[in-house]
């Protein structure tokens, strides 16, 4: 029975200790993993806050140019308003286009007026803006 008893013993820290290791093991593996997901969230979060800056950017802009072109439209077209907000809007698009060619060049600022730059020959047409061909 001494054979018995001696094969029988077993040292209770050897187990305990194989456990630990297996734990610690786990947990690293678990703070890589929950690291890689973390990069992974964070990305995702970005893109969806810069898409949803995009849209309201989109939105507002889009907003304020079709219920400006409606309400142009609703007025006769002898009316002082109407010629005001499309003599408005006319310069606003001139002065954009100004500013962007002066960037453009190197400049800051508007620089140059409309006289000194052609912006018939040469700026592209504008997406969208096919009605203007048939006028």
């Amino acid at each position: 029975m001494t054979t018995q008893s001696a094969s029988a013993k077993v040292d209770p820290l050897a187990g305990l200790g194989d456990a630990i290791e297996s734990a610690a093991g786990a947990l690293g593996d678990a703070g890589a993993d929950a690291r890689q997901a973390a990069k992974v969230a964070a990305r995702k979060v970005k893109t969806a806050a810069h898409t949803g800056a995009y849209r309201a950017a989109y939105g507002a802009s889009f907003g304020v140019v079709f219920g400006a072109v409606f309400l142009v439209e609703l007025l006769p077209e002898n009316n002082v308003f109407r010629r005001g907000l499309e003599d408005g809007a006319e310069a606003g698009f001139d002065a954009a286009i100004a500013k962007s060619a002066a960037r453009r060049a190197g400049k800051r600022g508007t620089g140059a007026g409309e006289e000194d730059l052609d912006f018939e020959e040469d700026a592209p047409e504008p997406a969208g803006r096919k009605d203007d061909a048939k006028a």
